[in-house]
């Protein structure tokens, strides 16, 4: 690709093919990179070129295309590694995204490690996807699932999330950035204070890691999950990173083509990492996507794409304070692309759909964090985020659609 220019986030808009269009007549707002980002030039090519002059399957064939689909799809492994630090790339697993790598790890390190009585400690910020796969493994183990409280701003009760550490936990899942909140939760430190206890940690990084760097060891966390469609790759491709002697002792959970070295009817033998975890044909073109994605970023640089986001953010909350009508619903201390608000006397999806009519697409819902909505004593709130091909002109274009919303219903 073509590198980018000093000032990195000048040209980048032209970068995103999907923001020249116009929507109801107005040109696109896009403010829901949340739900998923848009996709740059350089990612749709990598798609189109597999499809057009490889689309062979990879592992199996000795022919020239497998081979090449082979190189191109292990290229792509060992760039999420390089961006995580982590340090081998067969503890870098492909999968379907964020909500398929932490139900891995509930399905297989749960049935290994987690029983009757254990303890699972989550917190009250979490996605569904970081909820439901540790109820099911809480129906199925006779395990506890544990909730650390929000205060009311949207940090994280720090002390509260301490005191709920004990020795029966053997498990911390918790995401680095809310997806309904904005909220940065301190995921080194809580890792330290997990360790302390006994527990290993899962982090969600599927918001995180398209605004700021994940280094795994670093961090130490166990476990990290991601999603492509967050990061401006494809959808239904995502990453589970897990540290090695973890990932040596879990039980396979899908069986199939792939993650075996024989077969007879009597007994398998299991391939190794990483390919133990990934049965089947491999979404191929979207690890190779994905590859380019992080390529993509790091040609950005997160100290770019940090300040750029940092400033737009600031814009946003102060222009949406001016509004009369307009309350932010949380205000944590420290906040990442994110704004959730409601309007006085317009319901959520309403503004949405007066939003969209101007062309400006944020979400309107309960964002896939039905707990939030409870703790603030709502169903849904609107939600705007940002990404690096968002400018002021954006958000002022928001603030201008949402006096239209207000005087449509005065």
């Amino acid at each position: 690709m073509t590198p980018p220019p000093d000032n990195p986030l000048l040209d980048l808009r032209d970068r995103f093919p999907c923001l020249d269009q116009t929507v109801h007549g107005k040109p696109l707002t896009y403010l829901d990179t949340a739900a998923t980002a848009l996709k740059p030039t350089c990612v749709i090519e990598s798609l189109a070129h597999h499809y057009r002059l490889v689309s062979a399957n990879i592992h199996r064939g000795v022919h020239t295309l497998s081979e090449r689909a082979t190189a191109d799809f292990e290229r792509a492994r060992t760039t999420v590694q390089t961006h995580l630090n982590a340090a081998h790339s067969h503890e870098i697993i492909f999968t379907s995204g964020t909500t398929d790598s932490i139900n891995l790890v509930a399905q297989s390190y749960g049935q290994l490690a987690i029983g009757a009585g254990d303890e699972i400690l989550i917190t009250e910020m979490e996605h569904h996807s970081n909820i439901v796969p540790w109820q099911l493994l809480r129906e199925r183990s006779g395990a506890v699932l544990r909730v650390a409280p929000m205060l009311d701003n949207g940090d994280l009760d720090r002390d509260a999330f301490r005191a709920a550490l004990n020795a029966r936990t053997r498990l911390v899942a918790v995401t680095a950035v809310s997806n309904a909140l904005g909220t940065v939760n301190p995921v080194a430190e809580l890792t330290r204070e997990a360790h302390a206890a006994g527990a290993v940690v899962l982090v969600d990084a599927a918001q995180a890691l398209p605004l700021q760097a994940m280094d795994v060891q670093a961090l130490d966390c166990d476990f990290l999950a991601f999603s492509g469609h967050k990061v401006f790759g494809p959808t239904g491709i995502g990453v589970l990173y897990g540290k090695n002697d973890l990932l040596k002792a879990m039980p396979p959970v899908k069986g199939g083509g792939d993650m075996i070295l024989s077969v007879t009817f009597d007994q398998t033998t299991y391939n190794e990492l990483p390919h133990i975890f990934e049965a089947g044909t491999a979404h191929i073109a979207g690890a190779i996507g994905l590859g380019r994605a992080l390529e993509f970023v790091n040609a950005v640089g997160y100290p770019a794409i940090e300040a750029h986001e940092s400033a737009l953010l600031d814009h946003a909350l102060t222009a949406l304070q001016a509004i009369d009508g307009v309350r932010l619903v949380g205000t944590p201390a420290q906040r990442k692309g994110i704004v959730s608000f409601l309007v006085d006397a317009i319901h959520p999806h309403d503004l949405g759909t007066i939003l969209d009519g101007e062309g400006v697409a944020i979400r309107a819902g309960h964002h896939c964090a039905q707990p939030v909505m409870a703790h603030y004593g709502v169903a849904a709130t609107a939600r705007a985020s940002f990404s690096i091909y968002n400018t002021r002109d954006d958000v002022d274009r928001l603030v201008a659609a949402i006096r239209a919303a207000q005087e449509i219903f005065a």
